[in-house]
């Protein structure tokens, strides 16, 4: 858990005329923005960039394939923050009970009780995050679930959860107080 200061303060109210847009376009009515996208806000421009480059939306993957991207991503990253956001918001959306959330955070995607298709997400995730590409035999695999589109989106998706984990741990973001915490590590 980060218990460090951040290193650069969010943006607080009013907010400018562009950072208050996003704030509405992506949050809760009635929800706080998130420290992450105030602290963006401090560069208008970024945020512009990353809330325009986001893969939040409806596209080629289930809601809960992108989660599960965007979870073992943020874990691998060590970003306690975004992971935490995200299990909040659609872990129980998507379906992810205890255990589930859990395995998300195992080292060993294989010994996990998810289906064997979310195991190869996993396992694209990790291997992704440890040599900057997919081997073949996994390439393989993944070609036998998924669709070229699909294959797409998923390895885009977990490099730009690559750089979201950049930013809220380079910047230290102290995490959300409705936040989800890592489990513990086994």
């Amino acid at each position: 858990m980060n218990t460090q200061s951040p290193r650069i303060a969010p943006v607080e109210e009013p907010y400018s005329e562009t950072a208050a847009a996003w704030f509405r376009r992506v949050m809760p009515e009635g929800a706080e923005p998130l420290v992450l996208f105030r602290t963006l806000a401090v560069n208008e421009r970024v945020l512009d960039r990353v809330m325009s480059g986001g893969l939040l939306d409806r596209g080629t993957l289930t809601l809960r394939e992108r989660e599960l991207v965007i979870d073992r991503t943020t874990w691998r990253c060590g970003s306690e923050y975004e992971w935490g956001v995200h299990i909040a918001f659609f872990g129980a959306r998507v379906g992810l009970g205890e255990d589930e959330i859990a395995d998300l955070c195992s080292d060993d995607p294989e010994a996990t009780r998810l289906p064997s298709r979310e195991k190869l997400l996993l396992r694209l995730c990790d291997e992704l995050h440890a040599t900057a590409t997919v081997g073949d035999d996994l390439w393989g695999a993944l070609v036998r679930e998924f669709r070229a589109a699909q294959l797409v989106e998923l390895v885009v998706l977990a490099g730009y959860y690559h750089l979201i984990s950049f930013a809220t741990n380079a910047l230290r973001l102290p995490l959300e107080a409705f936040g989800a915490r890592f489990p513990p590590r086994r």
